[in-house]
């Protein structure tokens, strides 16, 4: 059997030996061998309650995705989440690890992994770039007067020096930021100020919370107001409220926040310099539908800037037991760089409407009730994206955060959404697919399918002035429900079908890992999983399920992306499918390795229609993945398009604001208070640009995101003085006199050789007692690409004895393994990198460094005690994961026995490049007296985890 204790058929050869190990074994134990080859990890991303794994999207549940609970707890806190219960659990038979048989790569397996090293290196590298020719994005007219500037005129008009204007004073306008950005009531304001003499000695100009409003309202400068609509359905009137989307899209374009970083053109990325034919995708403007939909406008009329509009539309509840829901629609322009519209503070999405959230019961005819939901989606969204129909086809003029004007086509570019918004959307059934006329009986495999076409659909559609029995025939040719005028039939160069992009959300976490977690857990049983969650080791990027995943309930798309950190390689194609997916950068050669990940799943998937798990692969989500080669090429990355930030908006735009009303009527509250907080906010911004004095927009530099890794440990240790001759007891440091007595050689002395070293290390005698020892050392990671967000701590080393915390619990002890880059390692693979387990992070103070170190000599101002694993071999060929073992060395022994100590050195901590999670390999069954604090010492063997993040998938593979 292949890798008995973590490797799982995703192979032929894998199926064979998986089911050759149980001859000789009776049925009974065959669910627990079963278990045994299966268990590992994965991702995944947001809520989806309510949703059976088994069973693919219902169309009469949609899910809610509330926000993601917050822990309560700091990233950086250093104990583990204490258990809450211990489970009981039931003895096994066989208690000891076995012995897995491992199947190397094949030597054309070797190569292709290097290959594919190659191949992802251009991806660091910056790309050619070639500019659209002509005249795309070309100016009308520069104004040379930002929104910024034109509002300081008229302010400096008024002959008022007050940097604060419009408010008398710097306490006033503080004051009245805090009481509109930090949730104090109107009511609370109000008693606030009526309390005897708080308004004269503030120096306010206003004594009521109304008043207050009453300035913001009429003399800050507007921003896109909500108007009421009402719409009537069968008798019943409801009311929406939208903004005018013209406004809306003025408002980021001009935005002066952006002007620096704006794209007004189209581009292509190549990375081969000479023969121009490996092409690159990442940003919007780098696909091909921006470079054709600016062909098509140059030849009509040169000088258009496209404005690529990203609509996002997704239903959320807005409570958990009165039912009351929200369904706000989201717009974002594709011209502002993706790494900048993913950051909600940013704030480069905006919210233009509400639609109705009602489930017409007044309708009690279940079927003729989703008719008229469907006919009033598009009603309202006809509605609300009306003004862009002319606009988008003929430009109009429009100035840029710079002061620049040109003439401008909003196009719809991208409609994100998940599974239920995209059939809404598209006009097709649940279990159809909204791009392509896949049969429903062919959802599970790679058929090639034709793609809906946009001429058709529309030729359909525009019959609905005949008789209503062929209209619902005509429709029905071409695979689209009847819906009376679509919203998207008449927007200019827009083929809706194409426009509909992949969902990361809920297609691959909330959707295919949803289902993966399933599966395995029917095919082990609920209890071998939890024992197996419940003993692997910590890591900061791994969340520890300490009580097992099976009592999970309500399980969100973060704790889905957690378990799946841990499921094992019987889907190590879907998951390398899912984390190529996230590339922030894709070329040719990598998209082929995402259609090459999809086809092994496909080759290999009926391993679980042979063991009883599935009857069919009959999945939307699943065939849907076929669809996201063409998306990216189309509209750059997955993160341009991405559903968790729309889920994310949810918690600003709906949920905290549906907070701030008193429930009653709560719309008409809930857009009033949205603009007095967008009006605050843009003020808060110009208050800054005319403190920072008044520098020219277009010279304002874009946010850099640091590219090279950065470590950072307390200024002051976690121990002061810890003995040395204590270090061995308390941290498992069992050679540390040793390992720093060649260090210290090895640094004072580096002419001397490795075995001249080790021979003086024992006679050396170090000249101090005690070092300071820390507990902690943070990463600011380079990414993948260099794209991930600096503004959080990426990664996390924790090293610490069993000690007490601030409640007097017992904390265990824990020392993180990490990847040490012992001689160049690169970016991509393993080669160079060793893991290593830190028993203890110390530095030298000023006097140990004078006594030991001579002092023209540069010295590290922080070490580790690292014991080394063996170095990593060639991959297994079926779940293609390294196996490591602890690293010994010989020493001599009694009785003429030979002897063998762990290898473990000094080394700088500038060596570690990140934290690597180890997977147990734990043969049959896990072993019951293995716990999560001592699995990395009685395990014998480990598989190296590359599925903790992007960096680390990315360099282990």
């Amino acid at each position: 059997m292949n890798d008995i204790g973590l490797a799982g058929p995703s192979h032929p050869m894998a199926v064979e030996n998986f089911f050759a190990n149980f001859q000789g074994h009776n049925n009974n134990h065959l669910a627990t061998e079963i278990q045994a080859a299966f268990l590992e990890h994965h991702s995944a991303d947001d809520s989806l309650d309510g949703w059976s794994a088994k069973d693919e999207d219902s169309a009469m549940a949609r899910p809610e995705s509330p926000g993601l609970p917050d822990s309560g707890k700091d990233e950086d806190e250093d104990e583990l989440e204490a258990e809450g219960e211990k489970h009981w659990e039931q003895p096994v038979i066989d208690d000891e690890p076995a012995n897995p048989l491992e199947i190397p790569m094949e030597e054309d397996e070797q190569r292709a992994l290097d290959d594919r090293t190659q191949a992802e290196e251009p991806l660091w590298n910056d790309p050619t770039i070639v500019p659209f020719p002509g005249a795309a994005g070309a100016p009308v007219k520069n104004e040379g007067r930002s929104n910024y500037d034109k509002y300081s005129d008229l302010i400096d008009g008024l002959n008022n020096p007050n940097v604060w204007w419009l408010f008398a004073s710097k306490l006033e306008w503080e004051f009245t930021h805090w009481a509109k950005m930090r949730g104090p009531g109107s009511t609370a304001v109000t008693e606030l100020l009526n309390i005897e003499e708080v308004q004269e000695k503030l120096g306010l100009s206003f004594t009521t919370s109304k008043q207050l409003n009453q300035i913001i309202d009429n003399r800050l400068p507007n921003r896109p107001t909500f108007k009421r609509h009402e719409i009537v359905v069968d008798g019943e009137c409801y009311e929406t409220y939208f903004c005018d989307v013209i406004e809306c899209i003025s408002a980021l374009y001009s935005d002066p926040e952006f002007a620096s970083i704006m794209t007004y053109a189209p581009k292509k990325l190549y990375v081969d310099d000479n023969t121009s034919t490996v092409r690159m995708f990442n940003e919007l403007d780098s696909g091909r539908w921006w470079w054709r939909v600016q062909k098509t406008l140059e030849e009509q009329k040169p000088g258009a800037t496209v404005i690529p509009l990203i609509i996002s539309t997704d239903k959320t509840q807005l409570t958990d037991f009165r039912g009351k829901s929200a369904y706000p629609v989201y717009l974002t322009i594709g011209n502002i760089p993706k790494e900048v519209r993913r950051k909600p503070s940013r704030r480069a999405y905006i919210l233009i409407g509400y639609l109705l959230a009602c489930r017409l019961t007044h309708i009690k005819n279940k079927k003729t009730r989703r008719r008229a939901a469907a006919n009033l989606f598009h009603a309202c969204m006809r509605r609300l994206l009306a003004p862009i129909r002319g606009v988008g086809r003929h430009g109009m003029n429009l100035a840029s955060g710079d002061g620049i004007v040109r003439r401008c086509h909003p196009i719809l570019a991208a409609y994100v959404g998940d599974y239920l918004e995209q059939t809404l959307v598209a006009c097709c059934k649940n279990f159809e697919c909204p791009k392509c006329h896949v049969l429903p009986t062919d959802l599970g495999e790679p058929a090639v399918c034709k793609n809906q076409s946009s001429n058709e659909a529309l030729k359909a559609l525009t019959s609905i002035d005949r008789e209503p029995a062929a209209y619902i025939e005509s429709c029905k040719a071409v695979g689209l429900k009847p819906v009376y005028h679509s919203f998207w039939a008449e927007l200019p160069f827009t083929n809706i079908f194409q426009s509909i992009t992949p969902d990361n959300l809920h297609q691959l976490y909330q959707g295919m890992v949803k289902h993966v977690i399933s599966w395995i857990t029917s095919a082990f049983g609920e209890a071998e999983v939890d024992a197996r969650f419940r003993r692997l080791p910590p890591n900061h990027n791994v969340r520890l399920f300490s009580n097992g995943i099976s009592l999970l309930s309500r399980v969100t798309g973060q704790e889905h992306k957690d378990i799946c950190l841990h499921l094992v390689r019987a889907v190590h194609a879907l998951m390398d499918f899912v984390y190529i997916t996230q590339y922030p950068s894709h070329t040719s050669t990598t998209l082929g390795y995402l259609d090459a990940a999809l086809a092994r799943f496909h080759a290999n998937k009926n391993i679980f229609l042979e063991i009883g798990i599935r009857k069919s692969f009959k999945l939307p989500k699943l065939h849907l993945l076929m669809h996201y080669i063409l998306s990216i090429t189309l509209f750059g990355t997955t993160d341009n398009y991405d559903t968790a930030y729309s889920e994310r908006l949810h918690i600003d735009l709906a949920k905290d604001t549906y907070c701030a009303t008193n429930h009653k009527d709560e719309y008409a509250q809930m857009t009033t208070w949205l603009q007095h907080r967008e009006k605050m906010q843009r003020h808060a911004l110009f208050v800054q640009w005319r403190l920072s004095g008044h520098p020219v927009i277009s010279t304002l530099k874009p946010p850099t995101i640091p590219r090279h890794l950065c470590i950072k440990i307390a200024r002051l240790p976690s121990q002061k003085a810890v003995r040395i001759n204590d270090i061995p007891s308390l941290y498992g440091a069992v050679d540390f006199r040793q390992a720093l007595a060649e260090f210290i050689l090895k640094t004072s002395n580096p002419n001397l050789t490795v075995h001249q070293i080790r021979a003086l290390a024992p006679r050396y005698s170090i000249p101090f007692q005690t070092v300071p020892v820390f507990y902690k050392i943070k990463f600011w990671n380079e990414d993948t690409q260099g794209c991930e967000e600096a503004a959080k701590t990426l990664d996390c080393v924790h090293v610490h004895p069993a000690h007490k915390d601030s409640s007097n619990r017992k904390v265990s002890s824990r020392f993180d393994t990490v990847l040490i880059d012992k001689k160049d390692g690169k970016e991509s693979g393993v080669a160079g990198y060793h893991v290593g387990q830190v028993q203890i992070i110390f530095s030298l103070n000023k006097c140990s460094r004078k006594a030991a170190i001579p002092s023209h000599i540069d010295m590290p101002s922080h070490l580790t005690y690292v014991e080394w694993f063996t170095p990593f071999g060639t991959a297994d060929s079926n779940h293609q994961m390294h196996t490591i073992k602890r690293s010994f060395t010989p020493i001599g022994g009694s009785s003429g026995e030979t002897a063998r100590k762990q290898l473990a050195s000094v080394i700088n901590v500038s060596k570690i490049c990140c934290s690597v999670h180890l997977i147990l390999k734990f043969g049959h069954v896990a072993p019951r007296s293995w716990s999560s604090t001592d699995v990395l010492e009685n395990c014998p063997a480990f598989l190296v985890n590359c599925f903790t993040d992007r960096h680390t998938y990315i360099t282990v593979y």
